[in-house]
């Protein structure tokens, strides 16, 4: 199936992988691949996204939110609070004992024991989730209903766009934004046959 996928749309899968590593997801999700195709995806692609509202530092802003790379809400502190951990408190201790800029400093690096093996998601392998395969194998479909010969970075988005997950219609600002951009792929795809 992959090598039907034209140079962008596999660049595009590739980068998913990349993402989700970056953002120390342990599988590569249907977010992970619209990021990709955000990376990769021809400009006219990247623009119709960026027209609804879509675009890659958006993206990669609200994963890593979502994903614990951000500060704590209110709604946290709320909740703590209320099992009587004050975030203000904490975060005094922290700067009174370790500087000012603590919180802002990147972790520092684990030992990588043999070969990076205790390093997490550093290397290796990660899966696909069941509905990121899904994704892909609907962008295959897209492009057969279509009677195109290859998959490009459109037959990709019309995948998602076919089986979004909660993430990407959130991301995408709702269903409704999502069955309007629908047409507007599949034009773009027309006018690059």
């Amino acid at each position: 199936m992959f090598e039907r996928f034209s140079k962008s749309a596999r660049s595009a899968v590739v980068i998913a992988q990349e993402d989700a590593r970056e953002l120390r997801s342990s599988t590569i999700e249907v977010e992970h691949v619209l990021l990709g195709l955000l990376a990769q995806a021809e400009p006219e692609l990247r623009d119709l996204l960026a027209e609804a509202g879509v675009t890659r530092d958006g993206v990669k802003r609200t994963l890593a939110r979502r994903d614990g790379g951000g500060p704590l809400g209110q709604e946290d502190a709320q909740a703590l609070r209320s099992i009587g951990i004050d975030l203000d408190a904490v975060r005094e201790s922290l700067e009174a004992n370790f500087g000012q800029d603590v919180l802002e400093r990147p972790a520092p690096e684990e030992n990588g024991g043999f070969f990076g093996r205790d390093r997490g998601m550093r290397f290796g392998h990660i899966p696909f989730t069941r509905d990121a395969k899904k994704a892909l194998e609907l962008s295959v479909r897209e492009a057969l209903a279509r009677k195109d010969k290859s998959i490009e970075s459109g037959h990709v988005l019309l995948g998602i766009l076919r089986s979004p997950n909660q993430t990407t219609v959130s991301l995408f600002g709702g269903s409704g934004p999502i069955h309007d951009l629908r047409p507007k792929v599949d034009a773009l795809l027309d006018s690059a046959a």
